[in-house]
């Protein structure tokens, strides 16, 4: 016979092993940008509020 026996899964394995790597990376990137999005959200929502407050400061002070 060959060198590999006739039931080695040797290649079926090794390609298991890289597709559940390639997945995993996969949805590590998938977390990783959708946390960036979160952070990017409250960014605007914190600068959105500062600006309501600003505006209001300012016509509070125009009206005195």
């Amino acid at each position: 016979m060959t060198e590999r026996d006739w039931c080695d899964d040797s290649d079926y394995d090794r390609a298991a092993e890289q597709a559940e790597r390639m997945a995993r990376m996969g949805w590590t990137a998938i977390l990783s940008v959708t946390g960036l999005m979160g952070v990017a959200a409250i960014a605007a929502i914190v600068v959105c509020l500062a600006a309501a407050v600003g505006m209001f400061y300012v016509v509070m002070v125009i009206t005195r």
